[in-house]
């Protein structure tokens, strides 16, 4: 698989000693999706606005990301501008918050066309309405002519997804896109997503591992702004090595194997924003850890674990967790 872009050392800090995104290397091919897992707090995000420049106020952003060859990082704001839209696409979270509340979404859509195609200004509306019929919206020409408070939550997101995909980007970052949704409005969303970017490259970001394993070729589990894990999704899901991915596994709820008494779940919190984190990151919340998590491990075959679970260690645990 060809691949599209390469992150290298990616950190972002707040300042000396207030790191918040600690190293990351992260690789993703043509027609691949990789989804970035881990609780909030871990730097999921911040990780793909840095790639855009979008990184909150005082940030600042080292290492390396390339596009295709061309490096992203450091880049000035009008050479982010063309690649912004263009070369890659964002959805967010909340389309509520994304879509002007003040423009109708056709017009929205339409925008969108004229700043990075040659498409002429009479067939921009006629595209807009044809590339919301493309993701599902029913009555598409009426519902173009119609505020963002007017459409349902999964019909706004499938605004933003038309939008993010008008200007056929190579890169595609979903940031928790189907959080705000119902369960059954988030499986149509996730399946009109797998149709539409077979030959996109897509960065998506999750803390849901059951979105994980519907939509997802390749998992990096983060924790505390670092990767700790990285594989296939079925590497990942089946047999997790490191013990923030297995825990992570054992707090989703499964409707099949009722768990009596309280759900499982992980002790402690992420290290904040900042904080000075010596050793292992997870070492405070790890029943595994000893006096070798005093050294922080690097990612060396997919993990970065002192103590990374054996197959059998996993097996064990998931019958557990049953």
């Amino acid at each position: 698989m060809t691949e599209l872009l390469d992150i290298e050392d990616l950190r972002v800090d707040f300042g000396t000693g207030r790191e918040a995104v600690r190293g990351v290397d992260l690789r993703v091919g043509r027609g691949e999706t990789v989804a970035v897992v881990g609780e909030s707090g871990c730097g999921k995000s911040l990780t793909a606005l840095a790639l855009l420049g979008l990184a909150p106020d005082g940030a600042r952003v080292s290492g390396s990301a390339r596009l295709d060859g061309a490096e992203l990082v450091g880049l000035g704001e009008r050479e982010l501008r063309g690649i912004r839209g263009d070369r890659v696409s964002i959805i967010f979270q909340d389309p509520m918050s994304s879509l002007n509340p003040t423009t109708r979404v056709g017009t929205q859509i339409a925008e969108m066309l004229a700043i990075h195609t040659p498409m002429r200004r009479s067939a921009r509306f006629r595209a807009a309405v044809e590339l919301m019929e493309s993701v599902g919206i029913t009555d598409a020409p009426e519902r173009a002519r119609q505020m963002p408070h007017e459409l349902s939550g999964g019909m706004r997101q499938r605004v933003m997804i038309s939008m993010a995909l008008a200007a056929r980007p190579d890169l595609l970052i979903a940031d928790e896109p189907t959080t705000a949704l119902d369960v059954t409005v988030q499986a149509q969303v996730l399946a009109l997503l797998r149709e539409r970017t077979r030959d996109t490259a897509v960065l998506f970001i999750t803390h849901d591992m059951g979105v994980v394993a519907e939509i997802a070729d390749r998992v990096a589990v983060m924790y505390a702004g670092r990767v700790v894990e990285t594989g296939t999704v079925r590497e990942v899901l089946e047999k997790p090595q490191h013990p923030y991915t297995a825990a992570l596994l054992r707090s989703v709820p499964d409707p099949d194997r009722p768990v009596s008494g309280e759900l499982p779940s992980i002790p402690g919190q992420v290290p904040a924003v900042g904080e000075v984190v010596e050793g292992c990151p997870f070492s405070p919340r790890c029943p595994r850890a000893d006096d070798a998590c005093t050294t922080a491990p690097v990612l060396e075959a997919g993990v970065a674990c002192w103590h990374p679970h054996t197959d059998a260690q996993t097996e064990a645990g998931a019958e557990d967790a049953r």
